[in-house]
């Protein structure tokens, strides 16, 4: 219980936590089954609370890496990342675009695209949604040239 109190578990991550600190298979097993089914225990909700907490920083290629790290299972994980829209997605990515460049702008949106493009690629988010939030910051920007 002190494992859940500190933050949320997967099913696989406290099997190993409990497996790791000598507790034998049966008994993990039961602590397994009677956590799940008092409802401490959801890799569904799970998966819906870590989505919700790092998509303002990752994308969702990242964050379906993520909790198949964990263990969650595909089905449990697409459910998750499904209430992930496209506009939140380019909005998160943009902020977070402004919050990687900090003082420091492009000389050309070509040099956009190749850094803080691939950041942004780099932390999951698909071509398409980096693409746009490029976009969206170098039009924001003032006194910029053309591309």
């Amino acid at each position: 219980m002190r494992l859940l109190a500190r933050r949320a578990h997967s099913t696989a991550e406290l099997r190993r936590k409990l497996a790791r600190r000598g507790y034998e298979g049966d008994d993990v097993d039961g602590a397994i089954a009677r956590l799940t089914g008092l409802g401490y225990l959801d890799d569904a909700d799970f998966a819906a609370g870590h989505v919700r907490r790092r998509s303002a920083a990752r994308g969702p290629l990242a964050l379906s890496a993520e909790l198949a790290a964990r263990g969650v299972e595909r089905r449990d994980a697409d459910a998750a990342l499904a209430g992930l829209d496209p506009a939140s997605q380019v909005a998160a990515a943009t902020r977070l675009a402004r919050r990687l460049a900090g003082n420091r702008r492009p000389a050309g949106y070509q040099e956009l695209l190749g850094t803080l493009g691939a950041k942004l690629l780099r932390r999951g988010f698909t071509l398409g949604v980096a693409r746009e939030a490029c976009r969206a910051f170098w039009e924001g920007t003032a006194g910029h040239a053309e591309a």
